[in-house]
């Protein structure tokens, strides 16, 4: 039997009024501002960055495969996502909205035709002065 994820089970509003009674609960809505949750997601997003310093992909591929790293990564993108969710509350941000909008404008920005399986285009970046060779 195939169990599936929570992922399909909890929509983007569910999540978000969960953490919202989590804070709730514990009072702290005065801490929950616009700039101090973007600095927390800052910060946190700065930890599950911690977790590949240093490290090459394959490093981190088998790292991935223990369970003890897999879960400081979840934990870490877990507390990125809370903040984003509570983000989102305060300041009366659809998310769903806003992704959908922004994937829509890539979209335009980057067409497949032009852009598939490249990063950029070649001779698109543009450098500053200080890093153009001579």
């Amino acid at each position: 039997m195939i169990k599936m994820k929570l992922d399909d089970e909890l929509t983007i509003s569910q999540l978000e009024e969960k953490v919202w009674k989590f804070i709730e609960n514990r009072n702290w809505e005065k801490y929950h501002k616009p700039k101090d949750i973007a600095e927390s997601i800052c910060i946190e997003a700065a930890e599950l960055l911690e977790l590949f310093q240093w490290r090459s992909h394959e490093e981190v591929e088998k790292l991935m495969g223990r369970e003890d790293y897999r879960n400081r990564i979840e934990e870490e993108l877990a507390d990125i996502t809370i903040y984003i969710l509570s983000f989102a509350k305060v300041t009366g941000i659809d998310l769903s909205k806003s992704i959908i909008e922004k994937i829509e404008k890539n979209a335009k920005k980057y067409p497949v035709e032009k852009y598939y399986g490249k990063a950029y285009l070649e001779g698109n970046i543009k450098l500053d002065s200080t890093y153009q060779s001579s």
